[in-house]
């Protein structure tokens, strides 16, 4: 599984975290389901033009340079501080970590090496230094965009370089100004790579020829997934990968994020406004990934108290699970089929809400039994299990922060056995009611007092 990765020339912003969300989704719920996953993500810290928008992602400056002149540091600095910046981000939201992160600066003789190949196969072309891809050689251009050609060529926005047999070809190498900061030798020129042929290049490298699953937003449809079909199926004459998995934009507003529109944020953003990262990831969960996610404040609000509920319920099946209760409270519950349900929801084009709405329903239904006392210990445990079982997939981290039982309590205690043994039993409800007002709740067991905290019952 290859995963488009961050360009590492400023803070991933909410809308890259929401696509690697989805893939770290897609992998969790193949493992769970018996797959051995290998996963790359690439950092790209070179080649990624400003000008993206541009039908081939040919024009303007460089990413990382731009940023090295903004901040005043190196291109190598900006790639190492905005690397430790995403990682940092990936972390907070338990997204699992990829089995390797190549830099595109790494791997400049392997992209070389692939563009003498395809050099051979007549699909490359070089003027003045640069290097292109004759996008007319390659018959099947187009196929995962459904883009063609005569399409291109009318296009109002091709950037028209004038080393370009056509406009609609694409960089593989670009040959780079005198002083330029990131630049190698190559057999045509010193300059540097393409944005496209970086991602064809350590794919193959360490995949194979042939990847089983590409993962991206869907602004990589075109062009940069499809020139990277036209690259490693232009060289090794098979299918490239067996299937796509894109997602969507994530709105803002009902807008798209820009910068202009003041609606930019990144993970910091959402921190600042005291939200768990854990509230975003659940928020991303609840919009499929072929739909648009229109992320707001107050649905980040409705996110946040489903969290927390998820996280009361859990504490609560935690503590009662450890208790010794006579009860027959949820026994005859069926659990195997919320875990039916929950599968086929992921098996089902990974459905993420209506897997979310399982796990919600599980909830309410045991809810009852909790707030009526009449659940068994071994029933807790039981649907803690199907829980641990779907939160592999949801990735959800659920810090259990408990408050400790201070020693007045237990004194409480020791004086209310006492009374009980006497035989004082008024005195005994009245030291049970003092403990209850300083929010605890006494349960007599066979196996003697037990205490509890008061908050952890479901609200």
């Amino acid at each position: 599984m290859y995963t488009c990765g961050p360009t590492v020339y400023d803070y991933a912003h909410i809308g890259n975290l929401s696509a690697y969300i989805y893939a770290d989704t897609l992998r969790r719920h193949l493992e769970y389901s018996g797959y051995e996953v290998r996963q790359i993500v690439n950092i790209t810290d070179v080649g990624h033009l400003t000008a993206d928008d541009l039908n081939q992602a040919d024009s303007g400056q460089d990413k990382m340079l731009k940023a090295s002149l903004r901040e005043k540091k190196t291109p190598e600095e900006i790639a190492r501080y905005y690397t430790k910046c995403f990682f940092a981000d990936v972390k907070k939201l338990n997204i699992e970590k990829a089995h390797y992160y190549p830099r595109a600066t790494a791997h400049i003789p392997q992209m070389i090496k692939m563009m003498e190949a395809l050099f051979e196969k007549g699909l490359a072309y070089e003027k003045n230094g640069n290097v292109f891809y004759d996008v007319t050689k390659f018959k099947e251009y187009g196929k995962l965009s459904k883009k063609k050609i005569d399409e291109l060529r009318c296009g109002a926005r091709l950037d028209d370089h004038p080393d370009k047999k056509h406009s609609y070809d694409f960089a593989l190498w670009l040959k780079a100004p005198k002083k330029h900061l990131l630049k190698w030798k190559s057999p045509w020129s010193f300059g540097y790579p393409g944005w496209h042929i970086e991602c064809s290049a350590m794919a193959i490298e360490y995949l194979g020829e042939t990847l089983d699953i590409h993962s991206g937003g869907e602004d990589h449809i075109f062009p940069h997934h499809e020139n990277e079909i036209a690259q490693s199926e232009g060289v090794t004459g098979k299918p490239f990968s067996n299937l796509w998995f894109h997602n969507r934009f994530l709105l803002v507003n009902g807008k798209k994020m820009s910068k202009s529109e003041n609606n930019f944020y990144t993970l910091k953003d959402i921190t600042d406004k005291k939200y768990d990262p854990m509230v975003f990831r659940l928020l991303v969960l609840g919009s499929h990934y072929r739909s648009n996610l229109n992320f707001t404040w107050k649905r980040m609000d409705e996110a946040r108290k489903n969290y927390e509920k998820i996280t009361r319920f859990i504490k609560k099946l935690t503590e009662i699970s450890s208790l010794s209760l006579s009860t027959e409270g949820g026994k005859n519950v069926d659990l195997t089929r919320f875990l039916q349900e929950f599968e086929d929801a992921m098996n089902n084009d990974l459905n993420t809400p209506l897997a979310l709405s399982v796990f919600y329903d599980l909830i309410s239904k045991m809810n009852k039994n909790i707030i009526d006392q009449k659940l068994a210990p071994e029933k807790a445990r039981e649907i803690l299990a199907i829980l641990e079982k779907m939160n592999k997939v949801f990735g959800m981290k659920i810090e259990l922060k408990t408050r400790s039982i201070p020693k007045v309590i237990f004194d409480l205690l020791k004086k209310r056995e006492q009374a009980r043994s006497k035989k004082k039993y008024k005195e005994a409800d009245k030291i049970r009611l003092e403990i209850e007002n300083k929010g605890f709740i006494v349960e007599d067991t066979p196996d003697g007092q037990k205490v509890r905290i008061k908050e952890l019952l479901p609200s």
